[in-house]
This record gives structure tokens, C-alpha cells and sequence, in this order.
């Protein structure tokens, strides 16, 4: 009998997660590693040159290494840069987090036999990114052909991208987008100081948190609170994120003579601290996979006004109200103003599913069975 292979600790996994521009996914992945057990795994992040951001010091003082690549449009290179690193380290675990292109990266991590071979999806593709949204269609398919693990954020994405079929087997892991809910806490003191720091309080404030993507749909959230601030005079945007679409933005804000009325706070590294400036969120997405914001608004008790898009399992409280994209911004500002300020009063029973202190052990689990049954011991 083949006897197991003790493996030292901490164990280094290779997180594969493309371009850092501080979005949805980096920040699920930085808030799993914040509360990871450092003992027994560490994380090496994969990223590409091309990123806005630089590597968290924070998380580089927690023992987590950085490793920077070709962007995946020169693809030899790439490939070449990836295929050198996994080389050197012998990872045991490579988790990507590029959706449909996770097929080349782990291309690369089935090359040089890398046992546990993690497909991670995020988001379900919809909307009018015709060719974008044909190329995800067409590389989907590949998304099982290197990997042998399948990693979802939702019910809704993991069947998208790995078939009705695997996901009834049982084999996609659901991994929550979790976060920590006492940093979404904020007091009332912490509050007034915010608002009077951005000279907002006694404003009716309306509020987005995410990135400036086409995903995002910020167009139609401006034709939204123009028709807002035609019912609310002393209506205000709170724009937290950045992206390659915020001049876009800016010009249609000047274009409809919003300019007074609507805040940039640009990216940010502490969203928790501008939640509950709002009295409400509204996300009008065209898609999602399961987006922070619906859960990060809920737990800091801010009702959320949400497009279809996103999944019913966003739904942890009695305050969300779904409106579909093809409504009217008029409808969509009316029912933001009659939702707003209406606290949330209580959670359900899957707001447990987010919360990240208890959804960490879950994933440890995973790692530490799934290597014993590759037959490694830690």
C-alpha cells in the first residue's frame, strides 16, 4: 500500500485572480486570507501587470506572497511566466478565480501535475456584450477540461458555468462571498463624523459601492437618481469605486446638470465606513454573481434596491426589493424613496452563510480533506 505523503505546514496555495482594480473578487479573496488559519495555509496571489493597485502591505505582513504576470493578452507569455513559478514552488493547490479564462491557467497547473485543480466562477454573463459575452459562452466549455475541483460564489453561477448536471452531483463548492459583520457595524458617533466630513448630513443620500463596469450599469443608475432628485430636492449619489468607465460617468452627470448633487469617493480600502451613510442602496446591475454590495448593504442595515440579476441568495433580510432592468428609472426612483430609510429590522437564518469567521473553516475543511484523499497529510 502506497504509503501517504506528509506535507510540512503552512501549505502554499496558488490564488490565481488576474487583473487587481480593487473589485468583488480580490476583496472576497483578501477577506478569506485576513481570517485564514495562517498556520496551516498561506495563500500566493497571481496577478497581472497591469493592475491599479499594488499588493496590500496589510497582507504581506500576514505571510502572503505576491507574484506578478504578463496580462493574459499575450498569452505565450503568460503561460511561460505562470508555468516557471509552478514550477519552483510545487503547489499542491491551484485555485483560479478567472471565471471562464481559468482554462489557461490551469492549463498550465495540469502541464506541470498539480493535483488539486480549482475552477472558481464568479459571475453569470447577460446583457447586450455581445462578443465578450459569446467568447465567456464558448469558454465555459473548456471550464472541466483542466480543472477537477469547481468552485462557485452562488447556486446560479455554478450551474452557469459547470452544467445542471455536475451541480446536482454535488460536486461545485459553494464559497460564500463572505465578510466580517462587526466591521459593517458602524455606531452612530462614527457616522455623524463621516457625513459632516463629506457635508451630507441632513441629505437625502442614495448609494452605490462597486466598480465603474458595464456589469454595474451606472448609466441607467444616473437616469434613476435624476428622477430621484425631481421627488427628493435635497437628494445626493455617493459614488464609492472606480473604473475604466467613470469619465463616461462624469460626462453624463454633466449632461444632465447633476454635478452638484452627486459624490466621488473614489476606491476605497474601508467600504464599511460608507454604508450606512446612505438611506439607500440601489444596484441595477445587468449581471452579477453574487455581489458584496447586496450583502455587505444588509448587514450594515441599509435597505437595497437590486436588479433581477442578482441571486436570491443575496436575500439575508427584510430589506431588499428586487426591480427588474427593463422598468422604467422613474419606477425604480419611486420605489427607492418609499424603501429608503426603513432600517432593517431582522436578519434570516442564511445570513450565517456570509459571515466570513464562520464560512473560513468550511473552506480549510475542503482543503485539508480533499488533500487527504489525493493521499497528503499536513
Amino acid at each position: 500500500m502506497k504509503e501517504p505523503i506528509i506535507q510540512h505546514k503552512p501549505i502554499r496555495i496558488a490564488y490565481i485572480i488576474g487583473k487587481m482594480c480593487a473589485g468583488g473578487v480580490e476583496s472576497v479573496v483578501f477577506n478569506y486570507y485576513r481570517v485564514l488559519n495562517h498556520n496551516i495555509f498561506q495563500f500566493d496571489f497571481f496577478y497581472d501587470d497591469d493592475s491599479t493597485i499594488e499588493p496590500p502591505k496589510e497582507l504581506i505582513d500576514m505571510g502572503a506572497r505576491f507574484f506578478k504576470l504578463p496580462r493574459y493578452q499575450n498569452l505565450f507569455k503568460y503561460l511561460n511566466g505562470l508555468r516557471k513559478y509552478l514550477k519552483q514552488e510545487q503547489y499542491l493547490i491551484v485555485h483560479s478565480h478567472l471565471n471562464t479564462l481559468s482554462v489557461f491557467p490551469l492549463f498550465v497547473a495540469w502541464f506541470e501535475q498539480v493535483p488539486i485543480r480549482i475552477a472558481h466562477n464568479h459571475s453569470v454573463p447577460e446583457g447586450t456584450e455581445f462578443i465578450r459575452n459569446m467568447v465567456k459562452h464558448i469558454l465555459r466549455y473548456f471550464s472541466k477540461l483542466f480543472s477537477n475541483h469547481y468552485f462557485a460564489c452562488s447556486e446560479k453561477a455554478g450551474r452557469w458555468m459547470f452544467g445542471d448536471y455536475v451541480f446536482d452531483s454535488n460536486k461545485v463548492f459553494i464559497m460564500k462571498n463572505a465578510i466580517d459583520f462587526e466591521k459593517f457595524r458602524v455606531d452612530s458617533n462614527n457616522v455623524l463624523k463621516k457625513k459632516l466630513e463629506l457635508n451630507i448630513q441632513n441629505k437625502f443620500v442614495v448609494g452605490h459601492v462597486g466598480r465603474f463596469t458595464y456589469a454595474k450599469n451606472h448609466l441607467f443608475l444616473i437616469d434613476i437618481f435624476k428622477c430621484i432628485s425631481e421627488l427628493r430636492k435635497d437628494a445626493v449619489l455617493l459614488l464609492v469605486g472606480d473604473g475604466e468607465l467613470r469619465s463616461k460617468i462624469e460626462n453624463e452627470i454633466k449632461n444632465k446638470c447633476l454635478e452638484n448633487k452627486v459624490l466621488f469617493v473614489g476606491r476605497v480600502s474601508d467600504p464599511e465606513k460608507y454604508y450606512r451613510l446612505n438611506d439607500v442602496i440601489v444596484l441595477p446591475s445587468v449581471f452579477e454573481g453574487l455581489p458584496l454590495t447586496a450583502i455587505e448593504s444588509q448587514i450594515a442595515g441599509v435597505p437595497i434596491i437590486m436588479s433581477k440579476a442578482v441571486p436570491q441568495e443575496a436575500v439575508i433580510s427584510d430589506g431588499c426589493l428586487y426591480m427588474d432592468i427593463t422598468d422604467s428609472a422613474e419606477n425604480w426612483a419611486k420605489k427607492a424613496v418609499e424603501v429608503a430609510g426603513k432600517n432593517i429590522i431582522s436578519l434570516t437564518d442564511k445570513a450565517d452563510d456570509y459571515d466570513i469567521k464562520k464560512q473560513v473553516k468550511k473552506i480549510e475543511n475542503w482543503y485539508e480533506s480533499t488533500l487527504k484523499k489525493t493521499g497528503i497529510n499536513i
